[in-house]
């Protein structure tokens, strides 16, 4: 196995992905205390890179299930999460700090919320692993999609890492409520703006 191509793809992963690590502090943090949170949040994660090295590894082989014009339209997923999780700290700071979590006892974002996030997030990695994957061939880009895969685990650490430090804690767990949505509906509409949709 090629070093040289396992350390590009390193640095690759890493360069399109770094806003991703806030993101899951984020999400590791709404889901602190709740069960199950850490395995949903993976899983979403997981889902969502999947889908979007799915997509690039196709349009690498010339088969394209998203047309360009499309993936600006993808802001429109993060941007209803977030505006849906800004209602529901609205509504839980006007009722008394969430009861309907802790009847129900599940709690935190689920692995599908995570997953659209990611997917819609992902619309630049897609445009920059295209060029990659196809100038890679067959064997480059099986490399490129395990060690994508392994640093997903590592990014998942990460976030689940800064989530956990007492000093980022404490400050998620008094801002966060207000943090997730600001960040998800910001990168909502810096895909639509960035992308052009809508005429933006």
């Amino acid at each position: 196995m090629d070093l040289g191509i396992i350390g590009q793809a390193v640095g690759l992963f890493a360069v399109t992905n770094i806003d991703d690590l806030l993101v899951l502090a984020l999400f590791f943090a709404q889901g602190a205390g709740h069960p199950g949170s850490t395995r949903r949040i993976v899983l979403g994660q997981y889902l969502g890179f999947t889908a979007i090295l799915a997509v690039a590894v196709a349009a690498a082989f010339g088969a394209t299930f998203l047309p360009a014009s499309a993936i600006p339209y993808l802001g429109l997923l993060p941007l209803a999460l977030g505006l849906k999780a800004a209602w529901q700290a609205w509504r839980d700071h006007r009722e008394g700090n969430g009861d309907e979590e802790e009847e129900t006892g599940t709690g935190g974002p689920n692995s599908f919320e995570v997953a659209a996030v990611t997917f819609a997030n992902g619309g630049d990695n897609i445009g920059v692993y295209v060029p990659v994957f196809t100038t890679a061939g067959t064997g480059g880009m099986s490399v490129y999609a395990a060690v994508f895969l392994v640093l997903v685990a590592v990014w998942c650490l990460g976030g689940k890492f800064f989530a956990t430090r007492p000093v980022i804690a404490k400050a998620l767990a008094r801002w966060g409520h207000i943090l997730l949505p600001l960040v998800l509906i910001t990168i909502g509409l810096l895909i639509l703006i960035q992308g052009g949709a809508f005429g933006l």
